[in-house]
């Protein structure tokens, strides 16, 4: 890995990419195979002591403030550090960024009352307990959150929930559960009307009962949970923000979780590529090295305008987002182009791997997977392909044009 400083960055995030990818190059890549497939005692042992060395170099939890042990960074810093811990599948947790616990957190601080972060914020940073997030369901289309059926009702002090979940991951583990559910406030007119709300939802809840983990990939021994909300009781005070703020929740989580999703993107094509190229510079085929066949010389430059494309439309995405700019129309093409662009480079460096390439020996065929699943994650492309189109066309419908230099 080669990563050099940036001019146009400040000093900091210049440090703080050099020293992440100190620990990710010479300490988490050469321990991956011990990571996946080691004794257990030998992964716990190689987890504690990266772990160590992240929090001595000050690079714990990026995403939290420095009130929570978090480094306190800011958006875009963060974003720029995730392209380098996306090198390796297994850094991010060892930098204290676990999801969804580390979105689940994001929400908490924004709209945890001190109460509720005194409860399940704080334990949650400090590992002791788990979070899921509870949005998806099996009978409505994920492409639109209005369509959440999942409903509380108020019953004196309490919320009571009933409805269908599924892909609620790390629900199995969780000791915690966010969940969206729709849930009626008064519209001022003498009438109520259907909003949506958060609301924490301890596992151990009666009512609270998990059918099972969603099989993704063939992988049968995954933690996307099928939930049933039967009847569940929690108080009032479990309620997330004020009555109706469960979308607005969402759209800050999922709007920084997409460039965040897409950095890690660019980082996986970044390792992917490396990988290709010295794989195409020492594998001999037919007389050659590989780098000599034109095919593959076509992939790697294939590859590269792919990545350079991906990461600048990704980091003026973030830079719109950050100066507090509209940054719909930014986000929604990086959400679809990226993990196209990603699918595209691993599969070349799978082809040019041949069949290690899709063998669980290196980390591609897991990038492989990861980007395909993006494609659907945090809305499918084709709902992001309408919202940039509606939002180029009531531009010139107000008489404008589409400034590239600015938008």
């Amino acid at each position: 890995m080669q990563v050099s400083p940036i001019p146009t960055l400040d000093d900091e995030t210049n440090l703080i990419r050099q020293q992440t990818a100190e620990i990710v190059a010479n300490h988490i890549i050469p321990n991956e195979n011990t990571l996946r497939f080691g004794s257990r005692e030998d992964k716990i042992k190689t987890y504690t002591d990266i772990v160590r060395r992240v929090k001595q170099a000050g690079l714990w939890a990026p995403h939290l403030p420095e009130e929570y042990g978090g480094m306190g960074i800011g958006f875009l810093k963060h974003a720029y550090m995730n392209e380098i811990l996306a090198w390796s599948p297994h850094s991010s947790p060892m930098f204290g960024v676990v999801a969804p616990n580390s979105g689940n957190q994001k929400i908490l601080v924004k709209y945890g009352t001190p109460e509720q972060k005194k409860k399940w914020l704080e334990p949650l940073v400090r590992g002791e307990i788990q979070s899921c997030f509870s949005m998806t369901e099996p009978n409505q289309p994920g492409s639109n959150p209005y369509a959440i059926q999942t409903r509380a009702v108020r019953d004196g002090d309490d919320w009571v929930i009933n409805g269908h979940k599924w892909f609620t991951s790390n629900g199995q583990r969780a000791h915690f559960a966010i969940v969206m559910c729709r849930t009626e406030e008064d519209d001022g007119e003498g009438g109520v009307r259907d909003k949506m709300t958060q609301i924490i939802v301890p596992t151990d809840t009666p009512g609270f009962n998990v059918v099972r983990s969603v099989p993704v990939w063939g992988h049968e021994a995954g933690d996307h949970a099928e939930i049933i909300y039967d009847n569940v009781r929690v108080p009032l005070e479990n309620q997330l923000g004020r009555t109706g703020t469960g979308h607005q929740a969402a759209q800050d989580r999922l709007g920084a979780g997409r460039v965040f999703h897409c950095m890690n993107s660019i980082g996986a094509m970044w390792r992917a590529f490396d990988m290709m190229v010295r794989r195409s510079m020492e594998r001999e085929v037919h007389g050659g090295k590989l780098e000599t066949k034109q095919f593959v010389q076509g992939f790697i430059a294939d590859s590269y305008m792919d990545i350079q494309a991906a990461r600048l439309m990704t980091i003026h995405c973030a830079e719109v987002m950050e100066s507090g700019g509209d940054s719909r129309t930014e986000i929604s093409a990086i959400k679809i182009f990226v993990p196209a662009a990603m699918e595209r480079v691993v599969d070349r460096a799978i082809q040019v791997h041949g069949a290690l390439g899709v063998s669980s020996d290196t980390p591609l065929e897991g990038m492989y997977r990861g980007a395909r699943t993006l494609r659907l994650a945090d809305g499918p492309d084709e709902v992001h392909r309408i919202l940039i189109a509606k939002n180029v066309l009531k531009r010139y419908r107000n008489g404008e044009s589409w400034d590239f230099g600015v938008c």
